[in-house]
């Protein structure tokens, strides 16, 4: 085969054998093809998209690259739970406890931020003590002790989707629909759940911008699951203005706190970490997503699925008293009376990456305490002197301007 001959192909808009598929991206995972004609391969792709049958292919060369991982030894059902990211997203620390107090296991592998808010291991990360890194042996023991675990990659998973997503990341190439599906469901399918719910972030402030993509993408990933005899639903949520009030790590863990104590059960939040929470549930247990809702709100109402977080971070040696955020906080107060008409998602990671709670680059380190807490939502009325939002700011004094996350008018 020859590497010019399947870019050309692609270029115009041919489909590729699984053949071409694995000739090229496994080529560029062994250093046989070069990147400069993997950029222009996935160019291709991004501008002229891929058939349901070369992402699915996609997506197995990706699995076939690595390791996978065999949760048999874990009873019961096992469910897994993917955001494709979006800012203020702490869902998994909400979900995640509130899922394992139902008898629901967690087995979950999770990432690290690369850009404007950390991961939610960066997030697990700023409490104290806290274990991202379980070896396989001892995440599964311990979910069948508690019913929870959630760690950094333990296994060489789907190591060709990593060495790709780099370089999709710095050649413009990010935002191709077949490429994110193949790319998310390679690593769930690895991971080895029975069930997989995946959160697809709309808005300014993900990765996805409208509502088509958002369901081509859905599509994508259940047939993908469907090839694999795993069940796979998703949500649609709203990424256009910040997921709660906070958005920056240490800051996000006392806020997941909140909303697994009962607080903010008007909160969008909230109402998010309820739809998610109560599939998981509705799979794992075949039962309808009322009668889950219920089962969920109970859990938290009863202090169940508080307890769950307290024993799971405790299990993997964190400290919550030891929790700090910044003490240097300076209230932003609103120059005009109004209506504020949005608050832009983007805007507010920007300006909480410029605080120190994201990375720029692979090698910076994240301030764990420093952040954003809005004070004010979309729709609230404004008084001059109203505070806006509160700024946790630590080393960085040079931070991008707050005023500009907000519309008022």
């Amino acid at each position: 085969m020859n590497i010019i001959e399947i870019i050309n192909k692609k270029k115009d808009k041919l489909e590729l054998s699984r053949e071409e598929l694995e000739y090229a991206f496994m080529g560029y995972l062994n250093d046989e093809i070069e990147s400069y004609q993997m950029s222009s391969l996935l160019m291709a792709i991004v501008l002229n998209g891929m058939t349901d049958e070369e992402t699915i292919n996609l997506t197995d060369i990706f699995i076939n690259s690595g390791d996978t991982l065999d949760l048999s030894n874990i009873e019961g059902i096992k469910v897994d739970k993917h955001s494709t990211g979006g800012i203020g997203d702490k869902t998994t620390l909400i979900v995640a406890p509130i899922v394992a107090s139902l008898g629901v296991k967690i087995c979950k592998m999770s990432g690290r931020g690369l850009g404007y808010t950390g991961g939610t291991i960066d997030k697990l990360e700023s409490i104290p003590g806290f274990n991202v890194s379980l070896t396989e042996e001892e995440m599964i023991n311990q979910v069948n002790r508690i019913g929870i675990a959630i760690t950094g990659q333990t296994k060489n998973l789907a190591p060709l989707d990593k060495k790709i997503y780099a370089l999709r990341d710095v050649t413009g190439t990010v935002e191709s629909i077949p490429l994110i599906a193949s790319s998310i469901m390679s690593k769930k399918i690895a991971s080895g759940a029975d069930k997989i719910i995946i959160d697809i972030k709309v808005g300014n402030g993900a990765l996805i911008k409208n509502i088509e993509d958002a369901h081509h993408l859905s599509y994508l990933m259940q047939i993908i699951g469907n090839r694999y005899g795993r069940e796979v639903r998703t949500l649609t949520t709203n990424m256009n203005t910040p997921l709660g009030k906070a958005v920056g790590n240490s800051l996000e863990v006392v806020e997941a706190i909140s909303i697994l104590r009962g607080k903010g059960k008007n909160s969008y939040l909230y109402k998010v970490c309820l739809e998610l929470a109560a599939n998981m549930v509705s799979m794992a247990k075949g039962i309808s997503i009322e009668e889950s809702k219920l089962l969920v709100e109970n859990s938290i109402d009863t202090g169940l699925a508080y307890s769950k977080f307290l024993e799971f971070v405790s299990a993997q040696g964190g400290n919550l008293l030891d929790t700090k955020v910044s003490s240097n906080v300076l209230a932003i107060k609103s120059t005009k009376k109004g209506t504020i008409k949005s608050i832009n998602a983007l805007k507010v990671g920007m300006l909480s990456q410029s605080l120190g709670a994201g990375k720029e680059k692979m090698d910076d380190q994240i301030d764990y305490g420093v952040g954003v807490v809005l004070n004010k939502q979309e729709g609230d009325e404004v008084w001059v002197g109203d505070t806006l939002c509160t700024l946790y700011i630590g080393d960085k004094k040079d931070y991008l301007d707050p005023y500009e996350c907000f519309e008022i008018e």
